[in-house]
């Protein structure tokens, strides 16, 4: 792997290859405006060996800006991408602690959501309940807010990307592999797994064994 350079060391090849460039241009100038054909008359023909050194030395000057702006081109198209990987560094960074965080918060979301399902109905309507639903909706809108999303769970067949079984039992009524209950609310976050759904899933029932009919009452019966 290549070693990275110093971004402050990349900042001073882009602004001196700036003033090279510079410079060279502006010696390619001084040397166009110092030569003309006026200056170098067709009948003087022993001016012609100055004219072509002037030619020559105009030569080097333009390689030299070519070579100037190519490096000051490389220069600034690695500073460009040294930025860009830091900025996502950053937001990966903040986008782990986030998830740390989120990860945290988690398991109030599920105690209140446990107290909340088992609250007598006569107690609904209580002040204090109401204060508790309050917060278990405001749970819901940081997390929400934060792009974390339940993962379903009713109905689907178990995929080990999204859910963690805890249980694989035979139950009628349910497809091999499908999902019979969800245990524990598993989240995402944006397009990553926060959490596995915990679940209970179908399992197709054993095959009976044939049965064999017996010989001696095989025989009896003809």
């Amino acid at each position: 792997m290549a070693q990275e350079k110093d971004p402050e060391a990349q900042v001073e090849a882009v602004a001196s290859g700036e003033e090279q460039i510079e410079r060279a241009e502006a010696e390619g100038s001084a040397i166009e405006e110092a030569v003309t054909v006026e200056e170098v008359p067709a009948e003087v023909p022993e001016r012609q060996p100055e004219l072509e050194a002037v030619r020559e030395k105009l030569a080097q000057a333009e390689a030299r800006a070519a070579e100037y702006l190519d490096g000051w081109q490389r220069a600034q198209a690695e500073f460009s991408n040294y930025r860009k990987r830091q900025e996502a560094e950053r937001a990966q960074t903040t986008a782990f602690a986030n998830a740390t965080l989120l990860r945290k918060l988690l398991p109030i979301v599920d105690d209140l959501q446990r107290a909340l399902a088992i609250l007598p109905a006569s107690l609904s309507q209580m002040t204090w309940c109401e204060g508790v639903f309050l917060i278990k909706r405001k749970l819901d809108l940081v997390l929400e807010s934060e792009g974390v999303k339940p993962i379903e769970t009713g109905g689907k067949m178990f995929d080990p990307f999204y859910h963690e079984a805890v249980m694989v039992e035979e139950v009628s009524g349910y497809e091999e592999g499908q999902i019979v209950e969800e245990v524990q609310r598993g989240y995402m976050l944006g397009e990553r797994v926060l959490r596995p759904a915990l679940v209970r899933v179908a399992r197709a029932p054993a095959p009976q064994p044939e049965q064999v009919p017996d010989t001696a009452e095989h025989e009896a019966k003809e």
